[in-house]
């Protein structure tokens, strides 16, 4: 449905009094906010509605609503599950937003395996056949924790199919240095090895009284037979064993795993504090910055955070111990029960040892706010408060998606392009894009420009024109997310070139460059036939600059690549069946182009990776030409120069 003919009141009488997820759009047909309702049809009349008292922050979103789409859905389940996903995806701007997006990384025990593995993992996924532990507060933390292991139970790391490779290879370092018992090799046997497994478990489970209590007195027995080197050894364990228990600051005397969350907020933004708690013990605890309007309650705030974490973590705790109660507490226990497979409790503590550690988590999280408030008005300052100065700058408004070009080649030669993306002032180097020039021969940057421009558009709307073919959201494609503001590294012609190429495909995209001094420094931008003078000590500058940089660097880097894979190659390389092994062998064996050259064919044949035919083959090539096929002869250097 096309904005023009959108008449919200028409729209509204149509809508079906049914549970489903609501979408608005704003000027720019942007989706602006994502909600859910039980009836449809009573929720989003709210809106338009002016008697009701909808807060600050509701009432500026509707002036700027022009359209809204709706979902239809089953039940409220389905309805908080796609509004969770549509959230995500989307990034509203007046949804109760986290700044983070974290992937907590776990340990994974393969549990089904004859001779299991402990694993880095950031993916839980239920096999059946694998036991997890964490979440860990950093990939940091899941290392140490693995490399203390390993030392202590000397768990295998290889992926060897065990026991059917048996015997098949040597042993590795781990073996060597006594962090494996090489169950590749047969050294061990099942039964001893999943008994140490079993340990290792009980290790990561916290039952640490065993461990420390073994490694004491193996360090004393060494200190009294004079063994000062082991006893040295297990100290150094024995306190890597404390270090790791002394984390372990809050008890439960329920085993239970649960999360604690609670929350401080100001004026404009909010911190909510989580507690892991894993079978009675605190293991790791983190704190989450959200975009929070001041017309929004803590409640509100709180039940934004539930739905938008939970759904992109992998493991759900039974229990949720909450600071407030939450609107959609009901469904949103369902909806956890559902991925978990097991009940799941939202509790809001009241009294005693519950209500204590929830208030803790709050202390926690207010300390965190008072202390990075200044840091994030930086950060904020030098991101998206110099995207919106670029914007401001040029006369567009706001701009969250910059994509800019460049082109790299020396004399003509392995001409490449750059594509380098900038989202709220930050690089998104997941969007970066490489071309190789196909279409051009010599050093012209604007016919470059010109195929970069035309193969990453055209690629976005048949990309997106498949997508919508099948039914698919367009957020699948690899192509099909279109800037705010193209950046061109050049003046005038660069973005006429960039203009041309956007009127050919029917596409309205703000573009301008970025013009350099004769010293090569960031000068400007040009914009609309002209050059806009900019304050060089302003954030926006320094973003254009950083921008420019990069996508100088991003495109220098992809050509040098390219002009270092064939810029040198050896002789050896022109010889029928002489490939990077061979030619390594052979260069080992005799050292010099020479010493090839004079060898006869059984000593060729006799070098490790040659056989028969390829050492008749490099006999007869150096017989034939002379061994110079690039030099005419002339030379005995080894390396060529191929231009390509």
């Amino acid at each position: 449905m096309e904005n023009q003919t959108f008449i919200i009141e028409d729209e509204l009488k149509k809508l079906p009094g049914k549970p489903g997820v609501y979408l608005m759009h704003g000027e720019k047909d942007e989706i602006i906010y994502v909600g859910k309702a039980i009836s449809l049809k009573n929720r989003v009349r709210q809106y338009f509605q002016p008697s009701r008292n909808r807060g600050a922050k509701i009432d500026q979103m509707v002036t700027h609503i022009t359209r809204f789409e709706y979902i239809v859905t089953d039940s409220e389940l389905e309805a908080l599950v796609l509004e969770c996903n549509l959230i995500k995806e989307h990034r509203p701007r007046y949804n109760t937003m986290l700044k983070d997006d974290k992937t907590y990384p776990y340990i994974k025990a393969t549990v089904g395996e004859d001779f299991p593995r402990l694993l880095f993992s950031r993916d839980m996924k239920k096999d059946g056949r694998s036991r997890y532990f964490g979440p860990y507060t950093s990939a940091g933390a899941v290392k140490d924790t693995l490399d203390l292991i390993h030392k202590l139970y000397r768990i295998r790391t290889c992926s060897r199919n065990l026991p059917k490779d048996t015997g098949k290879e040597r042993p590795c370092l781990n073996y060597h240095i006594k962090q494996c018992d090489a169950p590749c090799q047969g050294y061990i046997s099942k039964e001893d090895y999943q008994k140490s497994f079993g340990q290792a478990l009980d290790f990561l489970g916290g039952h640490y009284e065993p461990l420390l209590r073994s490694l004491k007195e193996k360090m004393e027995q060494a200190s009294e037979q004079m063994e000062f080197e082991k006893a040295i050894e297990y100290r150094e364990l024995l306190n890597s064993v404390k270090q790791v228990a002394q984390k372990q600051k809050i008890t439960s005397s329920s085993m239970e795993d649960r999360d604690i969350v609670a929350l401080a907020r100001d004026e404009r933004d909010a911190v909510v504090q989580v507690f892991f708690i894993r079978e009675g013990k605190l293991i790791g605890r983190d704190h989450f910055h959200l975009s929070a309007g001041a017309a929004e309650s803590e409640e509100e705030i709180l039940d934004g955070f539930v739905k938008q974490f939970y759904a992109g973590t992998p493991f759900i705790p039974r229990e949720l111990w909450l600071q407030y109660p939450i609107t959609d507490s009901e469904v949103i226990s369902q909806w956890l029960t559902a991925k978990r497979g097991q009940k799941v409790r939202l509790v809001v503590p009241q009294k005693g040892e519950k209500e204590r550690l929830v208030e803790l988590a709050a202390r926690n999280a207010a300390l965190v706010l008072s202390q990075d408030k200044e840091r994030i008005k930086k950060e904020e300052l030098r991101t998206i408060g110099a995207m919106n100065q670029i914007g401001a700058l040029i006369g567009i408004g706001a701009v969250r998606r910059v994509e800019a070009f460049d082109i790299s080649n020396t004399s003509g030669v392995e001409s490449v392009g750059s594509m380098v993306v900038y989202e709220d002032g930050k690089p998104k180097r997941s969007d970066y894009r490489k071309f190789k020039i196909r279409t051009v021969q010599g050093p012209n940057d604007y016919a470059s420009m010109e195929e970069v421009l035309t193969r990453r558009f055209s690629h976005g709307m048949e990309e997106a024109k498949n997508l919508r073919a099948e039914g698919k959201e367009l957020s699948f494609g690899s192509f099909t997310r279109f800037p705010d503001l193209i950046m061109m590294d050049g003046g005038r012609g660069q973005v006429n070139i960039a203009l041309g190429v956007l009127e050919q495909m029917g596409l309205s995209i703000p573009v301008c460059g970025m013009v350099k001094d004769d010293f090569h420094r960031t000068r400007g931008l040009y914009f609309n036939n002209k050059e806009v003078p900019i304050d060089r000590h302003s954030e926006g500058f320094r973003l254009i600059t950083r921008i420019q940089d990069e996508a100088h660097r991003f495109a220098i880097e992809y050509h040098r690549s390219l002009r270092g894979k064939g810029q040198v190659r050896s002789v050896l390389d022109e010889i029928p069946g002489i490939g990077p092994a061979r030619r390594k062998a052979l260069m080992r064996q005799f050292k010099d182009i020479e010493a090839i050259r004079n060898a006869d064919i059984q000593e060729l044949a006799q070098t490790p990776q040659m056989n028969q035919k390829a050492a008749e083959a490099v006999y007869h090539f150096f017989r034939k030409t002379g061994g110079h096929s690039f030099c005419g002869g002339m030379c005995a250097d080894v390396k060529t120069h191929d231009n390509q």
